[in-house]
């Protein structure tokens, strides 16, 4: 197929191109900033643009994985992200439409799930999140336009039958964490595949199956995130003890940990469960936590990508965001 890669340039875009055309699709890249995998400089918010990379390139299925994130919360004001991520998704599923496309795959997030209350954390156990949390309530403007994007996605289904499925994606960016710097660097990474992280590589692998299987899905949404090793009984004793939980699953964590001068998390809030993934789509992350210690434990390359220095592409670019 013929597929339109939005975000083509950035972070996930730049994995998810080459993994596309090995399983024999045509990729048309279009993004904010030039890139190896990109065709067309433009935004998504440019619906005339929009259209006519439809028609000049013949698309067949859209990836969306254009958007302002969270870090840009700080560089662009709120109607740039109701302008990208909101009006640029209907842009491209009002296009898939007319082209009487029979799939639309959408990248959103798993920051949409995490409320106010639980992000600060206050009660007796971690929560467990999965995609029959709720009621959802954003806490920022980029958690309300993946929301609405979402739920463009679904009314574009109910009304049109384009078949659209939603990966809610947890973390995977190289640079540092924005608001968290009490363990920075890779040990924070490496804490995260316990809970709340995926390498780049399993969330562009995912995006390829879920185009492969989106015909037969009709509409749906699934959470993307590394397997954690915790069952949903573990909550409260993650909150209260979580390195204890955790060399219960893995004896040998701590003496590796203590190697790097790494600390394992005391508590941990939250936890994402990509089961249903795994069932519906037969997709599972390939790195998880048990990866990570593995690469502690033979000394070799850790499996997950750091770089305190990354800076997104379309910093660099006069247009906002894919």
């Amino acid at each position: 197929m013929r597929v339109l890669l939005t975000g083509s340039s950035g972070w996930l875009g730049r994995f998810l191109g080459p993994r596309l055309r090995a399983a024999g699709h045509g990729v048309v890249g279009l993004d904010v900033a030039p890139g190896t995998e990109t065709s067309v400089i433009g935004s998504v918010a440019d619906r005339e643009l929009v259209d006519r990379v439809f028609g000049e390139f013949g698309i067949e299925a859209v990836i969306h994985c254009g958007a302002l994130h969270k870090p840009d919360i700080i560089r662009y004001p709120a109607q740039a992200f109701i302008d990208v991520n909101v009006s640029g998704t209907l842009n491209l599923l009002e296009a898939a439409v007319r082209a009487k496309h029979d799939r639309f795959v959408f990248t959103s997030s798993t920051s949409l799930m995490i409320t106010t209350a639980i992000r600060e954390e206050a009660g007796n156990a971690a929560v467990w999140l999965d995609e029959t949390s709720g009621p959802l309530a954003p806490r920022n403007i980029y958690g309300v336009t993946k929301l609405s994007a979402e739920e463009l996605c679904r009314l574009t289904h109910l009304e049109h039958g384009l078949n659209c499925v939603v990966l809610r994606t947890s973390r995977f960016f190289p640079e540092e964490d924005d608001t968290l710097d009490h363990v920075p660097g890779p040990n924070l990474k490496a804490n995260e595949f316990l809970n709340r992280r995926l390498t780049v590589e399993d969330a562009a692998d995912a995006h390829v199956v879920a185009l492969k299987k989106a015909a037969t899905i009709g509409f749906d949404t699934f959470v993307i995130s590394a397997p954690p090793p915790f069952m949903r009984s573990d909550v409260e004793a993650l909150k209260q003890d979580a390195a204890r939980v955790i060399t219960c699953h893995f004896p040998d964590a701590k003496e590796l940990y203590t190697k790097r001068n790494w600390t394992l998390p005391h508590s941990i809030g939250r936890v994402y469960d990509p089961g249903k993934a795994e069932r519906l789509l037969g997709f599972r992350c390939k790195t998880d936590f048990a990866s990570i210690l593995d690469a502690l434990r033979n000394d070799t390359e850790l499996p997950f990508a750091h770089d305190p220095d990354y800076v997104s592409p379309k910093e660099q670019s006069p247009l906002n965001g894919g």
